[in-house]
């Protein structure tokens, strides 16, 4: 079975008066380590690309690389089930407009970049990245990413950083950009050791730029139409170079808009990669009408889940791409799929904050021995599917609630994972959301749950009942609660082993 991570083993304080006694015995100072700047080339286009189905590991690439990314959720797959990334909302200015964005609404309960709660001047921001790090132990990334523009509003990006890298040294820094401002503080950005940057590029053709960005704001002057695509697309063409001949880690964020791009990211893959991009994320646009975007408003749809996996599959071979995003808000805490920004409001945070690095430390090594657990399971499920000799590909949604565990009762979950698998091996394709919980929706949620399971072959869960048992097979959808709590490749290695014929995979070897 392995060893699974309690967090309330950590015991974490239940409250802010609770933490600030936590915090008054003092920890003796010392002196915060000089982050020091990548020094390392950047790796070549496609470098450390891992067999199909498997998230990279540490014998895939160079050891320098896989330290750069191993504990970072966007860059490694395997961290995501791991550790949490935090964005602080302190660069509410932006030089752009694109035609999916409407940085003006907020719900908590929503998921979308740009959105937030509240805007955070560097001091603030600094606060909130103590509290969170003393609560959550996962925390292994700081991310500025709006709700404006990292770069376009470096005065406050910079300072921020600066602070934080000061009192949590091993905290990694990232930020994301769309890429306008960027050429401007490539120098910095490397000096100060911000190993990570995700720019957006929704095309490298300005003809279909213009369809995407009514106008920029660039060197004091507004440009709209063919020449405001150029000018974005020449400079983000420029700061992606930049940062790669200095060695920074750089994630490409594409959304994918049916009919405007979709034929398009195959040759947005295949330029980033020749420029030295480590990571290509597509991302289906999000374009509700309630956001009251310019998509959302003129009735532009967002991509179906296989739309988006076609655009995916047609890019193998190029640069390589990350499938578990979620489209994360500006002021995200925790790890990937959930937000826990809600309980970390300024309200709540006190005045006068010091970190403890205590509990991210004994996470650390907890998790340690874990992840190499996981591996061992990994390569144990992909002999078992290699073992069933089969050719059949199925879809397996996954309800999880992290740990890399089949850990969550069906009517509990607010997304699946999707994994594909085949006598070839086993490979991570994305999330499916459901509007509603099971369990607080009733039949109505079923039916919209099983709208979003649509091209799926099995589910696999922690329980559930008879009822949405019932209902999900006469849809045509298998599911079984019987791997409760083992690895999600253990578990669909065993379940593909029993289904073509194999012998099943023996739990815990």
């Amino acid at each position: 079975m392995g060893f699974f991570v309690s967090l309330d083993a950590l015991q974490r304080p239940t409250s802010v008066e609770e933490m600030r006694q936590a915090l008054k015995p003092a920890v003796p100072k010392r002196a915060a380590p000089k982050r020091a700047a990548p020094k390392m080339a950047a790796p070549k286009p496609g470098a450390g690309s891992p067999k199909l189905g498997t998230p990279p590991a540490p014998g895939d690439m160079p050891a320098e690389l896989w330290t750069r990314i191993q504990d970072h959720p966007c860059y490694s797959q395997e961290a995501h089930h791991y550790f949490a990334r935090m964005h602080v909302a302190v660069a509410p200015a932006c030089n752009m407009q694109c035609n999916y964005c409407n940085r003006k609404f907020d719900c908590a309960n929503e998921s979308r970049p740009g959105v937030v709660s509240e805007k955070l001047t560097p001091n603030q921001a600094f606060r909130k990245v103590i509290a969170v790090a003393n609560e959550v132990p996962q925390l292994s990334v700081l991310g500025i990413a709006g709700p404006g523009d990292a770069c376009y509003d470096w005065r406050r990006t910079k300072p921020t950083f600066t602070a934080v890298a000061e009192a949590i040294p091993d905290l990694k820094l990232c930020l994301s950009t769309n890429g306008l401002a960027l050429p401007d503080h490539v120098d910095e950005i490397a000096e100060m050791a911000i190993d990570h940057v995700t720019i957006t590029i929704n095309m490298v053709d300005p003809q279909i730029g213009t369809k995407i960005y009514p106008w920029i704001f660039h060197d004091r002057k507004r440009y709209t139409g063919l020449e405001a695509s150029t000018i974005l697309h020449e400079r983000q063409m420029l700061g992606l170079e930049m940062l790669t001949a200095r060695g920074v880690l750089v994630k490409v964020n594409s959304v994918l808009i049916p009919g405007v791009n979709d034929e398009h990211l195959a040759t947005v893959n295949a330029e980033v990669k020749k420029r030295g991009a480590f990571l290509h994320n597509i991302m289906p646009l999000i374009s509700d009408p309630a956001h009251g975007t310019h998509f959302g408003l003129t009735g532009q749809r967002g991509p179906t889940p296989a739309e988006l996996k076609a655009v995916q599959d047609a890019c193998a071979g190029g640069a390589n791409l990350m499938r578990h995003c979620r489209q994360c808000r500006a002021d995200a805490v925790g790890l990937l799929g959930e937000d826990r920004g809600q309980e970390f409001s300024l309200a709540t945070i006190p005045h006068d904050i010091t970190y403890d690095p205590a509990k991210r430390e004994a996470y650390r090594a907890v998790i340690a021995r874990e992840r190499d657990d996981h591996r061992r399971a990994r390569h144990d499920a992909g002999a078992a599917l290699r073992a069933a000799g089969s050719a059949t590909r199925i879809l397996v949604a996954v309800a999880t609630q992290g740990g890399a565990r089949v850990n969550q009762h069906f009517g509990h979950a607010k997304e699946f994972q999707v994994y594909e698998a085949s006598s070839a091996g086993m490979q991570y394709i994305g999330h499916r959301k459901v509007a509603d919980q099971y369990c607080g929706g009733g039949d109505a949620a079923l039916g919209a749950v099983i709208e979003a399971l649509a091209g799926v072959d099995v589910v696999l869960c922690a329980k559930i009942g008879d009822c949405p048992q019932n209902m999900l097979r006469a849809a045509g959808l298998k599911v079984s609660d019987a791997y409760a709590y083992d690895y999600i490749e253990t578990a669909i290695g065993d379940y593909y082993a029993n289904e073509y014929g194999a012998p099943p995979l023996a739990l815990g070897a």
